[in-house]
C-alpha cells in the first residue's frame, strides 16, 4: 500500500472512530434512468451539473445493478437487501388499488436505523403498496414522515394535466379508468390530482426542511428520495422547463439534478456534509419504447423489462466529503448492498433474515475489491419453474433464457422487442462483459476448457441458489380492489371522477 493511500485509510478510520455522531444517509433513486443518461456517463446533451460534480468528487460505479427491470420489485430489494422473490413483490408492479404491498414483516433500511435514534423520511415515488387504511405506506415501514405519490405518476389519467409551463399537457393518456394521482403527506391526501409544475419544489422544500430540522436537533437522519424523474410522462416546473437541449426528458432530468443540488447546499449550510453519505442510482433501465422520451442505455443492450444489461445495469455514484476518495470503480455492486453497507456504517444490527446484499465499505473507502462475486437476473415475472434468466460471475454473464419486452420496443435490435418471445439457451449464451458489455458476441465455449469450466461453475452456483430460494407469497397476484384506490373524498360518487380536492 503506498504512503498516500495508507494515510487516507488511517484518516478514514480515525474519522469514524472519533466521530461525535453517527453518519447521516441520503439515498437518491431515479426512475427509468438508463446507464447512458447522465453527462458523467457520457451523454452529450444531458445537463446534470450537480450529479456530474458528485461523480467528479466521489466514486462512480461502472458495474452497478438493480434486481429487477421494473419498478416495484427493484424498490423492494433496495430497501430490504433481499431479492424480490423473497418478499413476494412480483410479478410486475403494484397498482393504485393493489391489495398487497411490501410485507410488514420485511425490514427496511429505515427500520434498521430507527433503534439507533435516526430521524427517517421518504419523499417521492413509493410504489410498494398503499393497501387498506394505508397499510403499506412508508409511515408503516419505518419512516417518520412521507411526502409523495405512492405509486407511478402515470397510474392515473393525465391527458388533461399540465406537465410543462405555461400549459403544455402531459404526453399520452397514462392509465385511464382510475383515480387521478394523489399527493400524500404521511397518510393523508393533500392534493388530487397533483400539480406537476409545483411537485418538485414541494419535494425539495420537504427534503431540505427535514435535513435542516435533523441537523438543528443534532439527530442522525436517513433521507430516501425515490424520484419520479425520468419516468414517462416527463414533467418539469419553470426552473427546468425548456432549459436543456434534450427536450422533455432532458428538462425532467435537469429538474431532478436541481433538487440534488439544493440538497447538497443544505448539507453544506447545516454543517453535516462531512458526516453524510450520499448515494445515487436508478431503479431500472430506460423505457426505450418512448423513443427520445424514454432514456438511453448507452452501450448496454436493450432496456427496461429485459434481463440484458440495459435493463438492469445502472449509473451509481457514492459521495462523502473527506471520506470517499474521487475515482471510478469497476467492482460489481448492487442495490442489494446498500442496506448492509448503511447498517455497517451506522453500527446497526442486521435483520435476522437471509440477506442477498454485502457490505460495500471496502469499495467506498479504499477502492478495494467487492465482496460480491455474482449477480442474479430475474425477469419481471419470476417463477420457480424457470428460475434465473441470467447469472453474472465475475466478468462472465450467462443467459439461460432471453426475452424481449414491450418497454424496450421501437429500437432496431430485434431481441429487445416484445416480438422476441421467451427462448431457452442450452448451452447458455456466455458473454465477457469486460470485452463486450453490449452482449453482442456470445463466446464459443464448446472445445474451450477454460470457458467450459466457467460455465460449469455458473451452473453449479445457479443450482445452489435456486435450491435455497424460498419464494414469498406473491403480493401482486393478490389482485386489486377499486375501493382501495386513494381518494381524497372517499364517500363521493361517481368514482373515480369525483376524487378531486
Amino acid at each position: 500500500m503506498d504512503r498516500s493511500r495508507l494515510l487516507f485509510v488511517l484518516n478514514t478510520l480515525l474519522l469514524h472512530t472519533c466521530s461525535a455522531s453517527p453518519p447521516n444517509f441520503v439515498l437518491l433513486f431515479a426512475d427509468d434512468l438508463g446507464f447512458g443518461d447522465l453527462g458523467c456517463y457520457g451523454h452529450p446533451s444531458s445537463l446534470t451539473p450537480n450529479l456530474d460534480r458528485l461523480a467528479e468528487d466521489g466514486l462512480r460505479f461502472t458495474d452497478f445493478y438493480c434486481t429487477s427491470p421494473v419498478c416495484s420489485p427493484s424498490r423492494a430489494s433496495l430497501l430490504t437487501g433481499r431479492y424480490q422473490t423473497r418478499s413476494g413483490v412480483y410479478p410486475g408492479v403494484l397498482y393504485p388499488g393493489s391489495k398487497g404491498g411490501l410485507p410488514l414483516n420485511e425490514t427496511t433500511i429505515a427500520e434498521v436505523l430507527k433503534p439507533l435514534g435516526y430521524a427517517t423520511a421518504a419523499v417521492g415515488k413509493w410504489h410498494l403498496g398503499v393497501g387498506a387504511n394505508g397499510t403499506f405506506l412508508p409511515t408503516k415501514q419505518g419512516f417518520d414522515q412521507y411526502l409523495g405519490i405512492p405509486y407511478s405518476h402515470d397510474m392515473g389519467p393525465c391527458h388533461n394535466l399540465t406537465c410543462f409551463p405555461p400549459d403544455v399537457k402531459c404526453f399520452g393518456n397514462c392509465d385511464v379508468g382510475v383515480v387521478t394521482v394523489p399527493l400524500m403527506h404521511n397518510e393523508v391526501i393533500k392534493q388530487q390530482p397533483v400539480n406537476f409544475l409545483d411537485l418538485e419544489r414541494a419535494y425539495s422544500d420537504f427534503a431540505t426542511d427535514f435535513i435542516t430540522a435533523s441537523a438543528e436537533k443534532k439527530q442522525p437522519f436517513f433521507l430516501y428520495y425515490p424520484s419520479h424523474h425520468t419516468h414517462y410522462p416527463q414533467y418539469a416546473g419553470p426552473g427546468a422547463a425548456g432549459r436543456t437541449l434534450r427536450g422533455p426528458f432532458g428538462d425532467a432530468l435537469l429538474e431532478l439534478d436541481n433538487t440534488i443540488g439544493q440538497l447538497m447546499i443544505t448539507l453544506e449550510k447545516t454543517g453535516v456534509i462531512g458526516n453524510t453519505l450520499v448515494f445515487f442510482t436508478s431503479d431500472n433501465g430506460p423505457e426505450l419504447m418512448r423513443m427520445s422520451r424514454g432514456g438511453n442505455a448507452g452501450p448496454m443492450r436493450c432496456g427496461k423489462g429485459t434481463t440484458y444489461e440495459g435493463g438492469m445495469r445502472e449509473p451509481a455514484i457514492a459521495y462523502w466529503k473527506g471520506t470517499i476518495r474521487p475515482g471510478v470503480t469497476h467492482e460489481m455492486a448492487s442495490t442489494l448492498d446498500i442496506l448492509p453497507t448503511i447498517a455497517s456504517l451506522a453500527g446497526a444490527k442486521l435483520p435476522p433474515v437471509v440477506l442477498d446484499g454485502v457490505d460495500m465499505t471496502d469499495i467506498l473507502f479504499y477502492h478495494g475489491q467487492s465482496k460480491r462475486e455474482t449477480m442474479m437476473f430475474y425477469p419481471t415475472d419470476p417463477s420457480e419453474m424457470f428460475g434465473l434468466f441470467a447469472l453474472r460471475l465475475g466478468k462472465y454473464k450467462a443467459h439461460f433464457y432471453t426475452r424481449g419486452a414491450s418497454h424496450s420496443g421501437t429500437i432496431p435490435d430485434p431481441d429487445c422487442s416484445p416480438i422476441a418471445a421467451l427462448k431457452a439457451h442450452d448451452p447458455p449464451l456466455l458473454f465477457d462483459l469486460e470485452a463486450d458489455p453490449s452482449e453482442h458476441y456470445p463466446l464459443p465455449s464448446e472445445g474451450d476448457p477454460d470457458l467450459e469450466a466457467v460455465l460449469q461453475r455458473i451452473k453449479k452456483i445457479k443450482e445452489q441458489f435456486e435450491s435455497s430460494m424460498v419464494f414469498g407469497e406473491s403480493q401482486i397476484s393478490k389482485g386489486t380492489d377499486r375501493d382501495l384506490e386513494p381518494c381524497c373524498n372517499p364517500t363521493c360518487s361517481p368514482k373515480p371522477g369525483c376524487c378531486h380536492c
